[in-house]
Order: C-alpha cells, then structure tokens, then sequence
C-alpha cells in the first residue's frame, strides 16, 4: 500500500492538504485530534504532516495529535485576514503561502477555498489515499474496535432480555404492565453504550413488516410472533472507532415463512464467515451467498437479499472495503461487517450482522452475542 508521500510524489505535488473536523474521517486518522472546529492539514513528502488550528486549541493539539502544530497566527492568517476579509479567500492564500505552486487535495475538500486555491497553485484531486490507507488497521485500532464491540454485546443482550421478558397481551407486548415499543428498546441500548462510554445515533428497532425495509427506524408497541430487528453501530466518545451489530428475534411463535427466512440468513451468515480471509474477493464471498439463498428460493433484486453482504468498519461506520459485487480483495487487518438478509414486503425482514476482523487465517469475530430467534 503507498503512503501519503508515495502518493505526493507520485501525482507532482509540492504538498497534500486536507480541510476539516475531526468529524472528518480522514483528518481524524492523519492528526488523531478530536475537535468540532475545521482546522487545515498539510503534508509534504519527507517531512511530518502539520495542522494550523487556532490558539485556543493549541496546547491541547501538541499534548493529543500525532500531527506537528502550528497556530493560525503563526501560519500568517491573521495577517491575511486584515487585507482579505472573505473567510474562504484567506485560507486559500495562507495555504498557497504554505505549501508551495503544487498541491493535492482530497475529494472531500471544500468548494469554496479549493476554488481559490485553483487561481494560485497547481490542484490535483486526490481519489482517496487515505481511506485507503485507512482500511487496513493496525493492532491498536483493532482493539479499539473490538472494545466497542464488547460494549455493544452488552446493550444488545439487555435490550433483547427486556424483549424475552415481557408477556403478550392482545398481541402486544408489555413488560411492568405497558407496552414495549421501539423507542423503549432504542433508548435502553442508547444509555447502556453512554454507561461504557460509547454513543449510537439512529439505532434500528422495527417490528412486522416494517422490518422489510432495511432501514426503517421504527416505533411504536412490538408485537407478539412477529419479527423485531435491532441494528447498532455505536463508536467510543474518545477514539471515535465505531461497531456495527445486528440481531433478528420473535417473542412468540414465528411464521414457517419467517423461521424459514432465518435458518436461511444464518446459514448464509456461516457462508459469508467461513469465506471471508486475507487474499478473498470481496465480490465472490458476496456471490457466494447470493448463489446460497438462490438455491434456497429467495431473490436478490427489489425484495429477497437487496444489500451488500458486509462493508469496512473504522472511524465510519461504512468505509473501505466493501464485501459486494465492486468488492476487491480483502487484507489481513481491515475490520468488516458479515451481515446478510432477506427482506419481504408481505413477511417482514431478517438481518443477522457481526464485525470482525479480516486475518491470513479467516475471519475473527468481535461480536460475542449468540444468534438467538424464538424468545420464549
């Protein structure tokens, strides 16, 4: 795999520059630092990649970031600024001062500053070095991950004994005399991954049919025999790492249809797991399964298996690489999802997903939580 100086090099560039928060993925890998405040990143070959932040940042940045630092000031910015007042203009002649007439910037990079930087260097677009870069995880990034996971495995297993112990009255089920309801469900997985110091944003939890649409967030009451499917992908508050976990169960009494439906996917889940290994297609392990649940009777276009069998989990909860019919090969150290389903307007849905990381030898699992359907 290049690096960001073989990268640099390569393209004719004086220098490689990123613009962004920590919300940004790829400014979170190259400085480690956690800020909501946009900050400019530059790397030039040979030399250590620097971040210009503002002085309120600055001793926080040189204690945290593997990045060298330097401060707005410093940079000449508010120098700048007081012959340049339009923000975006300013950064973009700070910059061009900074780096030298050739520069590549990331695909992500601002419109607004890129534009100026176009009348003062010599641009080159980037096609995504570093999350490439990204998708192969070091030993610590794995722990990382595999510590949110543990976490996960927690909330998943209280909120599924909160489903296991209400009791159906008319077909809803209740618990301490009310409903259960999605949000319940959502709000119990959402402050037990608080508790482990983990965060979740639009925690899945559909009941019935609306678990044929893969997405949905659900509410309101779960009800009784039907399906209820739970997907999270919380990320720890400090590493910014994420997860992602999926569990399908009934409390009750499933359909044939619906028990059919979830030998089929966990079958298909064993399928993917024994496939996936460092030098594997990522495209033929999806194949793979396709080819499963076609001999099994169900389809892969608008109902049936309508998803990619896994993706890359990091600091976003979809990154490279991708395990579906684009996939390339897989490499020891990326961290993927094995996560497939069926999905049925008229039956419901059912999804099974677990994170992992990719080795010489197979597939190793992060999710410890068992696959357990009928809640009885």
């Amino acid at each position: 795999m290049d690096s960001l100086d073989d990268v640099i090099r390569r393209s004719g560039a004086d220098a490689y520059v990123a613009f962004g928060s920590s919300q940004n993925a790829d400014i979170r890998y190259l400085t480690r630092f956690r800020t909501e405040d946009p900050f400019v990143y530059i790397k030039k070959p040979g030399e250590k990649g620097f971040m210009v932040i503002g002085q309120m940042e600055y001793e926080r940045a040189i204690r945290e970031s593997i990045a060298a630092v330097m401060t707005r000031g410093e940079a000449g910015l508010l120098d700048i600024i007081k012959g340049e007042p339009l923000k975006h203009r300013a950064y973009a002649r700070m910059i061009a001062n900074l780096t030298g007439p050739r520069i590549i910037l990331p695909a992500s990079f601002p419109y607004g500053i890129g534009h100026e930087l176009e009348s003062l260097c010599e641009v080159t677009l980037d096609p995504g070095s570093v999350e490439t870069t990204r998708a192969i995880k070091s030993n610590e990034e794995i722990d990382k991950i595999r510590s949110v996971q543990a976490a996960t495995d927690i909330a998943m297993e209280r909120a599924i004994s909160l489903v296991k112990a209400s009791r159906p009255i008319k077909g809803v089920l209740h618990h301490d005399n009310h409903p259960v309801t999605s949000e319940q469900v959502r709000s119990l997985i959402h402050k037990t991954l608080m508790d482990y110091g983990c965060h979740a944003i639009d925690t899945i939890v559909t009941c019935g049919k609306d678990t044929a649409l893969p997405h949905a967030l659900g509410s309101g009451p779960l009800m009784e025999s039907e399906p209820i499917v739970i997907d999270t992908f919380p990320a720890d508050d400090m590493t910014g790492y994420f997860t992602d976990m999926t569990r399908t169960v009934v409390r009750g009494e499933p359909s044939v249809e619906l028990l059919e439906m979830y030998n089929a996917v966990r079958e298909a889940q064993d399928l993917g797991m024994t496939l996936v290994k460092h030098g594997a297609l990522g495209s033929s392990v999806h194949q793979a399964v396709v080819d499963l649940f076609a001999e099994k009777g169900y389809g892969t276009n608008t109902s049936g298996f309508t998803h990619n069998l896994g993706h890359g989990v990091g600091l976003e909860v979809h990154e490279q690489p991708t395990l579906g019919p684009a996939g390339g090969a897989l490499a020891a150290g990326n961290v993927v999802t094995v996560e497939p389903g069926l999905y049925f307007r008229d039956t419901g849905g059912v999804r099974l997903e677990n994170t992992g990381v990719v080795t010489t030898a197979g597939f190793d699992s992060f999710t410890q939580f068992p696959r357990e359907f009928i809640l009885r």
